[in-house]
């Protein structure tokens, strides 16, 4: 796949003032961490796992390709910093992943038989319930 402690050293963080309640304290200390990774300029990645990172996090990628995730659950700034690494590792290991293409199969017979049994049992049940024709 791809090495994790080599593409941890392109990370790029910086600590953030976290907003919402936290009395006095909140206003002093940068305990929101910010993780930017551009997915361009990586050594790690191969061309094929850059080129399908851009595909699937198109809409999370910015014009020059930077990936930018942001933790302040946290009130400790190293608490956040982890993680925001473990959503960023989790977040490249499920979009590296590349679909298997799908083998159209032929659908039973049996199936199809059940299938038309269930429509004739349901025609039958509505006819029912019409009321009788006195011709």
């Amino acid at each position: 796949m791809f090495d994790e402690d080599a593409i941890l050293l392109e990370l790029q963080f910086k600590a953030i003032k976290s907003s919402g309640s936290g009395g006095q304290h909140v206003n002093k200390t940068a305990s929101k961490v910010e993780l930017t990774f551009n997915v361009d300029r990586s050594e790690v990645l191969s061309e094929a796992q850059k080129n399908l990172l851009k595909l699937n996090l198109q809409s999370r990628l910015t014009k020059t390709f930077d990936l930018i995730l942001q933790c302040g659950e946290s009130r400790s700034q190293h608490k956040n910093k982890s993680i925001v690494i473990a959503r960023f590792l989790d977040l490249l290991k499920t979009n590296l992943i590349e679909e298997k293409e799908r083998k159209e199969t032929k659908v039973p017979k049996a199936v199809k038989r059940k299938r038309l049994e269930n429509k004739k049992k349901q025609a039958e049940k509505k006819a029912n319930r019409k009321p009788p024709k006195l011709d």
